[in-house]
């Protein structure tokens, strides 16, 4: 399993590609589109779990625009962690983005749900990653 960027090239996890605007530009719209979608409602006790699953998602799609912004093709999450963290050298983002991560993966792989509070505190925690992310893609 890779512990660092260089092992994500190591083992073809994440490849050098050539940026593709176009997918750029659609995977922006989309993450944009997904969080417009799910704030049209406000986050209660039955739907705060998939608002933080969405909110993650578009997180993900920005994390894929700014790799992909510098001619990279990254095959799993672990892996985009580690650009924030080695590559872009923001400690700060990649702690953020790790614990959404494994929140996500609880949540979609375990069925653990996060109590009210802790998906409350986790959204925003989610959207706050999201605008520092969608800030450094719109820089690139």
């Amino acid at each position: 399993m890779e512990g660092s960027w260089e092992e994500c090239l190591e083992f073809s996890s994440a490849i050098r590609i050539t940026p593709d605007k176009a997918k750029v530009k659609s995977l922006l719209e989309t993450a944009k589109g997904r969080v417009r979608f799910v704030k049209r409602y406000p986050l209660e006790e039955d739907n705060a779990n998939y608002v933080f699953e969405d909110i993650y998602s578009s997180i993900v799609e920005v994390l894929h625009t700014i790799v992909l912004l510098d001619g990279f093709k990254v095959r799993n999450h672990i892996c985009l962690g580690f650009y924030l963290r080695d590559v872009l050298k923001r400690e700060d983002l990649f702690r953020m983005f790790d614990d959404c991560r494994y929140k996500r993966n609880h949540l979609v792989y375990y069925g653990r749900r996060m109590g009210f509070d802790a998906a409350r505190h986790t959204v925003t925690k989610a959207e706050r990653l999201l605008r520092e992310l969608q800030g450094i893609a719109t820089q690139r």
